[in-house]
C-alpha cells in the first residue's frame, strides 16, 4: 500500500501532462492533417513559412501554389499552414482606412 502512495504523485503528474500537453497537441495535429487533405484548387492558403498564395494544382504529395502572377511554387502538403477564409481583412488592403487616415491626433503641444 505504501508503494502505491509513493507512486501516486508521479501518476498524477503524468496524467496532468497528458491532459494538458499531449492530448491537445494530438487534436491539433489531426485537424491540420484533415485541413491539408481537404485542399481544393482555388483555395487561398498560408504556408508555414508565412507566404500567402492560391492553390493551382494538387497531387498526392505536392501542391502548386501561385504566390504572384505567373509564379507557381511546388510545396509538400505539410507546408500548408492554413486555409484563408474567403474574406480576410489582412489579405484585402482596400478595407479599412487609407494610409494616414487613422485615428486623429487631438493632443496639442
Amino acid at each position: 500500500m505504501s508503494t502505491l502512495v509513493n507512486l501516486l504523485p508521479i501518476i498524477l503528474i503524468a496524467l496532468v501532462f497528458w491532459l494538458l500537453i499531449i492530448r491537445p497537441q494530438t487534436r491539433r495535429q489531426k485537424e491540420l492533417v484533415r485541413m491539408q487533405g481537404s485542399l481544393t484548387v482555388g483555395d487561398r492558403v498560408m504556408l508555414t513559412s508565412g507566404v500567402f498564395g492560391e492553390v493551382r494544382e494538387i497531387t498526392d504529395e505536392h501542391v502548386g501554389v501561385e504566390i504572384a502572377d505567373g509564379v507557381v511554387i511546388r510545396v509538400v502538403r505539410g507546408a500548408i499552414g492554413s486555409i484563408i477564409p474567403a474574406h480576410d481583412p489582412l489579405e484585402d488592403p482596400t478595407d479599412g482606412p487609407a494610409l494616414g487616415e487613422g485615428r486623429a491626433e487631438t493632443e496639442e503641444r
